[in-house]
């Protein structure tokens, strides 16, 4: 008895102690200056709105066909949909009982005005380290919106990842708050692509591999990851077989971030809203520090699997099904047409180890994003009502084995897995 009311009594005080290092790391950081509110100067205004477009936030805040940043729009994750609340000055349902200290909290510590720890969802782990001063130009520019009345619908995430004991926990094991410190080793733009690309800009938000709680190892981790609910595959930018951006030149780097197209790249699919939402409505200086940083990127390849045993004949079926679908338009050697059309030969997007990427645009088109500098991109028109799932899986087995290429063949079970994907 007396063996059993100690381990009772070591289990407890485990658990007590376990409690408050959850609680302590919940609370780090939290001291926040007293500071007037800002006087919504024009100045202040336009610096908050193009803090917003570099922050792409009306991407997410803003449902299809709704007003914008008014909120609504279901985020897709493995544990269930998260909504976007409305961003809008409603006093009732938006920001309209905020103040700044209240947005502040928010973006570093996560942490709705009323204490409530917020999803990971909004990825505060990047956005701790805006500066306050950036924080406080945001909200003002999203104060000076017309106030919109639309009330944010509950997140349907499953249990236990509804509760907030949950995100504490998460919270304890994976964030920590900390505005960008700059790096003394390196220049001053150099730094400022680094503040756009790990703070506002979250792109390893898509970019960053993931556990399977969810967490990727830090704001500056690149290294791709499956975006299962959209089946889309972000690349890593680490990878020079993937989308490492080492070896471009950093004028054409800068072209693909302003207009989505580039001599040999489109941004296409969730990419391509990043490039409409955000980055084409950026300065040319920000551009180049964002291409510096990206470039300076570390480098290192993923190891490749095994290879599998070529299935010949689902390659034949591709090549016949190529020249009746798509050699017209990228040609009979996968040469594309300058300007138009890409190339397949050599082309990266197609021989990634996971073939999601291409499996989609086959599917769903090909259709860059209509920015200010190139308003009439080229499309591809979607195949998934022609091509059975068989089809599809010899067509992309064909292009990524084909004048030059060498890649895995993709099989029917891989269509078929990305199609019961959640797909918005």
């Amino acid at each position: 008895m007396k063996r059993r009311f100690a381990v009772a009594a070591a289990l407890l005080a485990s658990l007590t102690l376990a409690g408050g290092a959850v609680y302590q790391l919940n609370h780090l950081d939290e001291s926040i200056e007293p500071k007037p509110p800002a006087l919504a100067t024009p100045a202040l205004l336009a610096r908050g709105e193009y803090l917003a477009r570099a922050g792409n936030c009306m991407g997410c805040h803003t449902r299809r066909g709704g007003v914008p940043y008014a909120g609504g729009r279901a985020i897709p994750t493995p544990f269930g949909d998260v909504f976007a609340p409305n961003l809008t000055p409603d006093l009732a349902t938006g920001l309209g009982q905020w103040s700044e200290a209240d947005f502040w909290a928010a973006l570093h510590n996560g942490r709705s005005k009323d204490g409530r720890l917020l999803t990971p969802a909004f990825p505060y782990t990047n956005y701790t380290l805006v500066t306050r001063d950036d924080a406080d130009a945001l909200f003002a520019y999203l104060r000076s919106l017309p106030a919109t009345a639309q009330a944010n619908p509950a997140h349907e995430l499953r249990f236990p990842y509804n509760t907030q004991p949950a995100l504490a926990l998460w919270r304890a094991l994976y964030f920590r708050p900390a505005v960008f410190q700059a790096e003394p080793s390196r220049g001053a733009e150099w730094n400022r692509g680094a503040y756009l690309s790990q703070g506002l800009g979250h792109c390893n938000a898509c970019h960053g591999a993931r556990n399977s709680l969810g967490a990727t190892q830090g704001p500056d981790d690149f290294s791709g990851g499956m975006l299962e609910s959209l089946a889309w595959y972000a690349p890593s930018l680490h990878d020079p077989a993937e989308a490492s951006v080492a070896a471009w030149s950093p004028s054409a780097l800068r072209q693909w971030l302003k207009t989505g197209s580039s001599p040999s790249a489109s941004a296409l699919g969730p990419m391509g809203e990043v490039v409409l939402g955000s980055t084409q409505h950026l300065t040319d200086a920000d551009l180049k520090a964002m291409a510096v940083y990206l470039q300076g990127l570390p480098q290192h390849s993923a190891s490749e699997p095994a290879p599998k045993r070529p299935d010949l004949a689902l390659r034949e079926q591709g090549q016949a099904l190529y020249g009746d679908h798509c050699a017209s338009c990228h040609g009979e050697q996968g040469e594309g047409k300058a300007a138009a059309y890409p190339a397949l030969a050599g082309n990266r997007a197609l021989l990634m180890q996971n073939p999601a990427n291409l499996l989609r645009i086959i599917q769903r088109g090909g259709f860059a994003p209509a920015t200010a500098s190139n308003p009439r991109p080229y499309g591809m028109p979607p195949f998934a009502g022609i091509l059975s799932d068989k089809e599809q899986a010899a067509l992309a087995s064909f292009v990524r084995n084909a004048w030059g290429n060498k890649a895995a063949d993709v099989r029917p079970l891989d269509v078929l897995q990305l199609k019961t994907q959640r797909v918005d």
